[in-house]
């Protein structure tokens, strides 16, 4: 999000050097700089014992292709407890265990993805309202079902070449 005007007061804001940041938008009456802001999401790779990963569809997202497990973090939550509270809901599986992998930026949605690889004990997978299909592919078939160079793909080739 880019301020034009100040979200407190609604004044039009000014440039102004802050520091080592250079020109930033800034209130005058409020006396505040405003930094852009950004969406903060998690993306997950969520991996069984068998070494299998789940992918879901999302026809929202494409129709051809998998994707992640993936939500925005709440206000007062955890990237931890957004990770674990997005699996669940989407896939109805319980987090074992939460490794961070890395962020990635994602420009086009003014959003940050910070990327985790969870493990969980498979069962059933059971879908949430906004996920029209999901399986378990052998993580070693995952990349081929991803877009390739997109974020979750991204995130499956670091998991699967650090492995």
């Amino acid at each position: 999000m880019h301020f034009r005007f100040c979200p407190f007061c609604g004044k039009k804001l000014i440039d102004k050097e802050i520091g080592d940041e250079g020109m930033i938008p800034f209130c005058e009456n409020c006396s505040i700089p405003l930094w852009d802001m950004f969406t903060t999401s998690v993306i997950v790779a969520v991996i069984n014992e068998y070494d299998e990963i789940a992918l879901l569809r999302q026809n929202y997202v494409s129709t051809t292709k998998y994707v992640c497990v993936a939500g925005i973090m709440k206000l007062g939550e955890s990237a931890e407890e957004t990770v674990a509270r997005e699996v669940f809901e989407e896939l109805g599986q319980t987090v074992e265990s939460i490794q961070y992998v890395h962020s990635y930026p994602y420009d086009k949605k003014e959003m940050l993805m910070l990327g985790y690889k969870v493990t969980v004990k498979k069962k059933d997978l059971q879908l949430s309202g906004e996920v029209d299909s999901a399986e378990w592919v052998p993580l070693d078939k995952a990349l081929s079902l991803l877009r390739e160079g997109g974020i979750a793909w991204q995130l499956v080739k670091t998991i699967t070449e650090d492995r």
